[in-house]
């Protein structure tokens, strides 16, 4: 810790911007609370002294990493030209090394001489490759977040910092934006030559029926686009055909978005939300498995603490939005009474969680409430108005979705439902019903989501006349059985008898026969992924050789 504090200071007092990239960095991906203070701290003080508004670093200081153009790196080595594009958002895939040599002739492998002569800016090149695939998903997840910051630019800002940055205009050209110049409000996005060969290459602003938008870049300001503000009376009608006018856009050019944005799922107030007026019960009586949650926190920008099997009080995991003055909790608590291994780790915290309710309250209001038992929590303390739960009628529908979304999330990659190996309900069977109804039930949000891109995405792929997509299911025809893929969970019934098929996904599992071909229309959801690889599986069941599969689906019952 003090060699990490250490080194967080050194890249506050370093002179030029350079440390503000790496720091910007670190405030994305660190999520340890001491060590965010730390961060924060050292981007005050960079702040000042390179005398930049503190609010706007993390745009200002993103570095162009040599990039010559939007997403382009061209770099002479003798004879050989070395060009590093951008083609993606994450990992090892997001960039791409090639060669051009005297002819002109472009080529993957590096020349050997490039390896002979070259080989210090071969290095140097390759470490710039690295940094751009970490700073890239940093990128992504500061933009992700930005729908909440209420934030806008004045056009030629946003231009600069964002659509025509060398690096941030890989990812802000995959993305829709809301141009309002006081007379009107429209939605665009940048439309690539297709000559070029990259969706952010050379193009222009259209809108979303692909005619060319003319924006008065003096007059007007830009924010980033959400589909609630798209999707939500009044007009609903006609504002729906905008959020599908988009989302065929992207798919019918084959763009992927770098994050779900015209795909992204919307959590609209229901009647029982409005019932019960301050509080939401719709994501509770899950049961998650507690690290994963508290890392899905981190990431999402949650504040949380690990539940322990002490005698403590643990505030609700909560995050602060700042631009609306709000904090938002989700209640959870340590499932298990006793100290056995089942429930409870060496290190005395709690294995799995209960989770209960989502409220709104204002920040600064009392925070003391306290674990009241039951799988509750009681207001405590004062009973000045300002200290109480806000009606959810009261919350911004841009702020209810957005949390209720990453509560969704939450549950949906931590519950212990998504778990293929739990059939028989996990410690003494205790979450087997759980585990059923979550594995089979009715889908969440995120989950009719991924239903409905499916209906477009199945009639494509070679497994389409094996392939159906029903109320909460994908069915498959494969040789041996037919089987049905839980379009929420990923797990699987066999028919005839809804006999279990337990397969566990690696965490490399990708799509099957059409591999790299195979268009989603945005980044991130892994249980899409998991869902078509196990359909192209089974598609072919009678090809399958893992004796672990196998003997489970020529086992009838």
């Amino acid at each position: 810790m003090k060699i990490g504090n250490a080194a967080v200071y050194g890249l506050g007092q370093m002179p030029g911007r350079d440390s503000l990239a790496q720091l910007a960095i670190l405030s994305v991906k660190v999520k340890f609370g001491t060590a965010q203070k730390q961060i924060e701290k050292a981007l005050d003080a960079a702040a000042r002294r390179e005398e930049l508004p503190r609010e706007e670093i993390a745009e200002i200081a993103v570095p162009n990493y040599g990039l010559c153009e939007v997403g382009v790196l061209s770099q002479p080595l003798g004879d050989q030209v070395a060009e590093l594009t951008i083609e993606g958002t994450a990992g090892s895939s997001a960039t791409r090394l090639s060669w051009i040599g005297s002819e002109g002739k472009k080529t993957k492998s590096v020349p050997v001489v490039v390896k002979r002569d070259h080989a210090e800016q071969l290095k140097d090149l390759k470490a710039t490759a690295r940094d751009i695939q970490k700073m890239l998903p940093a990128q992504r997840d500061r933009i992700d977040s930005l729908f909440l910051g209420r934030k806008t630019w004045a056009y030629s800002v946003w231009r600069e910092r964002y659509l025509d940055h060398p690096l941030v205009g890989t990812l802000a050209r995959r993305l829709i934006w809301i141009f309002d110049d006081g007379r009107s409000v429209r939605s665009g996005a940048w439309l690539a030559d297709r000559a070029e060969g990259a969706p952010h290459g050379p193009g222009r602003l259209v809108d979303v029926d692909g005619r060319q938008l003319d924006v008065d870049s003096r007059a007007a300001t830009v924010s980033l686009w959400h589909p609630i503000n798209s999707a939500s009376p009044p007009g609903a009608a006609a504002t729906r055909s905008d959020v599908l006018g988009w989302r065929k856009f992207f798919e019918d050019r084959g763009i992927r978005q770098p994050f779900k944005q015209a795909h992204r799922e919307i959590y609209l107030l229901t009647d029982a939300e409005t019932r019960t007026e301050t509080y939401s019960n719709r994501f509770a009586a899950h049961v998650l498995r507690q690290h994963q949650f508290n890392a899905l926190c981190g990431q999402r920008g949650w504040k949380n603490r690990l539940r322990l099997l002490v005698d403590d009080e643990y505030p609700p995991a909560h995050r602060l939005l700042s631009a609306w003055n709000l904090r938002a909790e989700f209640w959870v608590e340590g499932i298990g009474d006793e100290y056995v291994e089942a429930y409870v780790l060496d290190s005395g915290a709690f294995r799995f969680l209960a989770t209960d309710q989502v409220r709104f309250y204002k920040i600064g209001a009392a925070e003391n409430r306290a674990h009241a038992g039951g799988g509750s929590y009681s207001t405590c303390g004062s009973d000045e108005p300002e200290n109480h739960p806000l009606r959810l009628d009261q919350i911004a529908t841009i702020v209810l979705s957005e949390i209720l979304r990453d509560v969704d999330l939450f549950v949906g990659v931590s519950s212990v439902g998504n778990n293929p190996e739990w059939e028989d309900g996990g410690p003494e069977g205790r979450f087997r019903d759980y585990w059923q109804a979550y594995s089979f039930g009715d889908l969440s949000t995120t989950a009719q989501s991924r239903r409905e891109l499916l209906l477009k995405l199945i009639p494509r792929l070679s497994i389409a006349a094996a392939s159906t997509v029903t109320d909460r299911f994908l069915v498959v025809l494969g040789k041996k059985r037919a089987y049905k893929i839980h379009l929420g969970s990923g797990n699987i019934l066999m028919e005839p008898n809804d006999q279990y098929l337990c397969i566990v996904p690696n965490s490399r599992m990708e799509p099957g026969p059409d591999g790299g071909r195979l268009f989603l229309p945005f980044e991130g959801d892994r249980t899409l992924a998991i869902i078509l690889s196990k359909a192209f599986l089974l598609a072919g069941d009678d090809k399958i050789t893992d004796r672990t599969i196998t003997s489970q689906i020529d086992h009838w019952r």
